[in-house]
């Protein structure tokens, strides 16, 4: 009976054997094989078993379900490493060959693939650490939990046998590591964010040491550079060279093996990230997102290199401020760079922004809103010969031009030097020493060839820096209250004396308005007494030349009357001289004072005359009447 009872008992510990044996692997798990008994012991530098020896089995048990002969074998379950989206998973390996003296991470072959095959591999002389390449978001792989531990930033697969690592207790993350959980994202190089564009500064962690004296490593150094230059290549060419990239030579330095087998060294990188989602790994590769260098229209970019070929001077003897050298070499750049946006890595190159428009520099309260330029420039202060103090407003207008920008940096080092030190100096200077030899009154009265005077002085000073000036402009002074009250009086007298004078050209206007209006008024009357005017005037001359006329005709006919006269005169003076032979004196007067009379046909005697008295006088009355009656009725001539 008990030998019946012993075989139900091995029955039941057979089945139970066999049933334990069983293990079911989920779809996304795998199956972590220890094997507990062995004649066969693990080597000391590994932790996997390949050959059936006691340990970690190499292989894994994959989804269903499996036997592993229990209590030879325990089974662990895993899950599958899940690398989600916008994440990256770091591999270390905790098997594998160990790193060389000074390596920082693991060779990494082709054949490796994605370290799901782990006898792959160990063949392929794996070692142990970080691996150079991370996985990207989205990978699901059946990977080794014992042979290597995947890092992501919310979850870390594997089991760690680092005794520090497996100490902490909890769950191991980024700070484990002393990484921040922001370096096991893709990394995003974005356009147009709030920021700006940017661009990525890479600095890696391993490689080979850089050359002495250099502060940054470009693939193949700068002999590219000194090519070009044997080849007679422009400037331009040279600058676009430097400023393109090898990056494509190693993936971005995402393909971190193929950038140490380019030459990658350590430290500072030249060639920067541009736009674009990057799977970094945060063991090797640290980037900084810097502002991209954007130079807009009105400005250039003069380039102080500190990486490149050593420095040759190239700005000739006569310039005694500096060394100008080709690009490519160390120093200020001859060629500056123009409108447009660069990726420029801000540790190998300092860019200087110089305003190639005019500028406009307020020596004043207010402040250019489109440079701040002359943010520390203010209001000129300055006496003059009498001691009034002054308070002055300026303007001033300088150009810089393109290619005399790196001369200007040269000689000044930045353009807010130039403003700051240079103009403020010469153009204080030259105004207090202007107003002190000068009185008040004569810089007032002289104000625009002070300007004009300051403007020759300032434009002078400022060629020796290779700037241009445009203008110099006084805008305003405030003068001393004393004598802006001496000035304000005389002003107003001016003014009072302008006044009587415009009083005194309005009336003369006003007479001369009301002249002009009655002219209007009579202009009518006017018009016809100049035509009667010209009437008169040539009845006048008709007028003058009939006299003219009658006194020819005059003139001819008095000479033949006085010639007609005088024949008649003598005729009859000898008539009266026969009669006053005859007749006597008094008879013959008598005789022709009748004869006169009667011809002039005028009566001055009576028709009848009647004489009284007698003797001898009746005679002489007879003969009077009979003449008198003569007279009366001879005809009138």
């Amino acid at each position: 009976m008990w030998f019946l009872w012993i075989l139900v008992l091995c029955a039941i510990g057979a089945l139970f054997v066999y049933l334990k044996s069983f293990h079911r692997i989920g779809p996304s798990q795998v199956g972590l094989v220890t094997k507990r008994f062995s004649n066969k012991k693990l080597s000391e530098d590994n932790l996997i078993a390949f050959d059936g020896a006691a340990g970690y089995q190499a292989e894994l048990l994959m989804p269903g379900l499996r036997y592993r002969q229990w209590p030879i074998y325990a089974v662990q379950k895993f899950p599958w490493v899940q690398i989600p989206a916008g994440q990256i998973g770091v591999v270390l390996a905790q098997v594998g060959e160990p790193l060389p003296v000074g390596a920082k991470s693991a060779v990494y072959k082709p054949e490796f693939g994605q370290f799901a095959d782990l006898t792959a591999f160990i063949k392929g002389g794996g070692q142990k650490g970080v691996q150079r390449p991370v996985l990207p978001p989205g990978t699901t792989l059946p990977m080794h939990p014992v042979a290597f531990m995947v890092v992501t930033r919310d979850y870390t697969f594997g089991l760690p046998v680092n005794p520090e690592l497996s100490s902490k207790g909890g769950a191991i993350g980024p700070a484990s590591f002393h990484l921040r959980e922001e370096d096991f994202e893709v990394l995003r190089i974005q356009r147009g964010t709030d920021v700006g564009d940017r661009v990525g500064i890479v600095t890696t962690l391993e490689g080979n040491p850089l050359g002495s004296g250099d502060i940054a490593s470009r693939l193949g150094g700068f002999n590219d550079v000194v090519e070009m230059e044997q080849a007679n290549a422009s400037d331009l060419d040279i600058v676009e060279t430097l400023l393109g990239s090898k990056n494509e030579l190693h993936n971005n330095y995402q393909d971190f093996q193929s950038f140490l087998d380019q030459g990658g060294k350590i430290g500072l990188q030249h060639d920067p990230l541009l736009y674009g989602a990057y799977t970094i790994n945060p063991f090797l590769v640290k980037v900084e997102l810097v502002p991209m260098l954007v130079i807009e229209q009105g400005q250039v970019a003069v380039i102080k290199s500190y990486v490149g070929l050593p420095p040759r001077d190239t700005s000739g003897t006569e310039f005694k401020f500096g060394t100008l050298v080709l690009p490519g070499h160390r120093g200020i750049w001859r060629e500056p760079l123009r409108t447009g946006k660069y990726p420029i890595n801000p540790y190998c190159y300092k860019a200087e922004m110089v305003p190639t428009a005019i500028l406009t520099l307020n020596w004043a309260e207010r402040v250019s809103a489109a440079h701040h330029l002359d943010a520390k420039l203010e209001t000129i202060t300055a006496k003059s010969a009498e001691g009034f103090i002054f308070r002055i407003d300026l303007q001033v207008q300088i150009h810089v031009s393109d290619t005399n920008a790196p001369k200007v940096i040269l000689t000044v080092g930045t353009i807010n030097n130039l403003v700051d030190e240079v103009l403020q100096a010469a153009v204080g200077n030259h105004f207090r020493d202007t107003l002190q030899a000068m009185p008040a009154i004569g810089f007032i009265e002289r104000r625009q060839e002070v300007q004009r005077a300051a403007f020759e002085r300032i434009s002078a000073q400022l060629s020796i820096y290779f700037v241009e000036t445009k203008g110099v402009y006084i805008q305003d002074v405030l003068f001393p209250e004393d004598l802006v009250k001496v000035l304000t009086q005389r002003e107003i007298a001016k003014q009072e004396i302008a006044t009587f004078e415009q009083q005194r050209q309005a009336q003369d206007q006003r007479i001369r308005m009301e002249q002009a209006r009655g002219t209007a008024d009579m202009q009518a009357e006017l018009a016809k007494s100049a035509v009667g005017v010209t009437i008169k005037t040539n009845q006048s001359d008709a007028r003058r030349a009939e006299a003219a006329g009658e006194s020819f005709y005059i003139s001819e006919t008095g000479a033949a009357k006085g010639a007609e006269v005088r024949a008649i005169g003598l005729a009859k003076a000898e008539a009266y001289d026969a009669q006053v032979k005859s007749f006597g004196a008094n008879a013959t007067a008598f005789v022709n004072a009748i004869d006169a009379l009667s011809k002039s046909g005028n009566r001055f005697v009576p028709e009848i005359f009647v004489s009284g008295g007698g003797g001898g006088g009746g005679a002489i009355d007879g003969l009077a009447a009979t003449l008198m009656k003569y007279l009366s009725d001879r005809p009138k001539a």
